[in-house]
């Protein structure tokens, strides 16, 4: 009998029986014979939040062969998505008891969302990837064994295709990358969608990727706003008649409510943000994302890989400190064949509104953006000098562009916004042109 070693959020370990499941049993023959099956405590529903939880990938039949098996409930102390690994793949996952669902995913093992997993792969299992999946020693007796010797697990996700599918009634799609956090990032984006959307004719979407800090809605006047279901997807909420904006600070019970969730789960909720809002017929929609270059940033690149994506445009400070992880974002979008549309170095100085002495106050000690891009041969959008108007806005939710037309901040706002819109018309993003 096979033991199966299990390890849960809250730092408790279980080891559980595994027996292999004969052919009969599977079919039910054997007298007290028990399907496969897995249970887990499932999350509780917000009221009035989240209309219905995250869709996983298309769902194959279970494969055939030995599967682990669990024959009792298992105690977990906390909440989450329950699933089994095994060679590489999931193998089963549970969003509620009594719906298993079985799926596959190609290269590393990983659940469609967060919580608890059994790793049941074989000692020195090729992986999925491998071209001796399914053939190598190690393969011999796992359940996953005919289908990696027939390529079945290495295929693309599916979702990459329904989100192309998808994204045919969005012009331009934009993604805003930092280094660092507290760089003004977010900031920017909203001030890019109020700068965009002036025009009454031009459609805009906002989607706020950055899952554990959401701060669009503040930024944009939207806390406490609901997201609804319609018959074609979730709605947006809208700021505007041709702004809207969709993040997942709109299913949070409170603002002040924490998300902490691993990569899985937040893969999921960026694909369904993806794939199941209905955006309708929009001329720009841009990306927030985290700093980093972290799960949410290689899932959105994934999923808009055959879509085309217009490019990045990446926001900074000018003190080496912000510069150093620019270049780590810089070097993402080389690797993963994201085009740039530009670096902005914004807090770039400040004006006295008194005396009218300009003071830097993050000293660019290397020699800021502009160094930096003529180094690494990429443009510089422009310079954005402080006001401390910007945050007095962001915490009303207002639009500082309106609210301090004649600013110098607002000026290099627009000049900024006006490149941006010019590179979007000259460049029309490639298909199938990112990993």
């Amino acid at each position: 009998m096979k033991s199966i070693h299990l390890e849960g959020g809250s730092g408790l370990s279980h080891h559980l029986p595994c027996p292999r499941v004969t052919p009969r049993q599977r079919a039910g023959g054997a007298e007290g014979a028990h399907s496969p099956q897995l249970w887990g405590r499932p999350r509780p529903e917000k009221r009035g939040r989240l209309p219905s939880p995250p869709r996983l990938s298309p769902v194959p039949q279970p494969p055939s062969g030995p599967q682990p098996e669990l024959h009792r409930p298992l105690p977990f102390s906390g909440g989450g998505i329950l699933s089994v690994r095994c060679g590489g793949a999931v193998l089963a996952s549970l969003l509620r008891p009594e719906v298993p669902r079985y799926y596959f995913r190609s290269g590393a093992a990983m659940a469609e969302g967060s919580g608890f997993s059994l790793d049941v792969r074989p000692h020195d299992c090729p992986g999925t990837g491998s071209n001796e999946a399914g053939k190598a020693d190690a393969c011999q007796g796992c359940p996953n064994q005919g289908l990696c010797s027939l390529g079945q697990l290495a295929g693309p996700d599916p979702a990459i295709e329904e989100i192309k599918g998808k994204m045919k009634t969005v012009k331009h799609k934009l993604l805003v990358l930092s280094g660092k956090g507290g760089v003004g990032k977010s900031t920017f984006t909203a001030l890019l969608a109020h700068g965009f959307a002036e025009d009454d004719t031009t459609q805009v979407a906002v989607l706020d990727i950055d899952i554990c800090g959401p701060s669009i809605p503040k930024i944009m006047g939207l806390e406490g706003e609901q997201v609804h279901q319609s018959g074609s997807g979730w709605s947006p909420v809208y700021v505007e008649e041709n702004l809207g904006v969709m993040s997942v600070g709109f299913l949070l019970s409170s603002p002040d409510d924490a998300v902490i969730w691993r990569g899985p789960k937040k893969n999921g909720m960026i694909k369904q943000f993806l794939r199941d809002v209905d955006w309708g017929e929009i001329d720009y929609l841009i990306v927030d994302t985290p700093p980093g270059t972290s799960d949410e940033h290689i899932s959105i690149v994934q999923y808009l890989s055959t879509a085309g994506v217009d490019g990045a445009v990446i926001i900074t400070t000018p003190q080496e400190v912000a510069l150093q992880d620019v270049r780590k974002e810089v070097s993402f979008c080389h690797k993963v064949k994201l085009p740039i549309v530009g670096v902005v170095e914004n807090m770039s100085s400040f004006t006295c509104p008194k005396c009218k002495k300009e003071s830097q106050i993050f000293p660019p000690s290397t020699g800021g953006a502009e160094m930096m891009c003529h180094t690494l041969n990429v443009p510089l959008l422009g310079k954005v000098p402080l006001d401390p108007q910007i945050g007095k806005s962001c915490d009303r939710g207002h639009s500082f562009l309106a609210e301090a037309p004649h600013s110098p901040a607002t000026l290099s706002f627009r000049n900024i916004i006006q490149r941006i819109q010019d590179y979007c018309n000259q460049n029309s993003p490639q298909e199938d042109d990112i990993i």
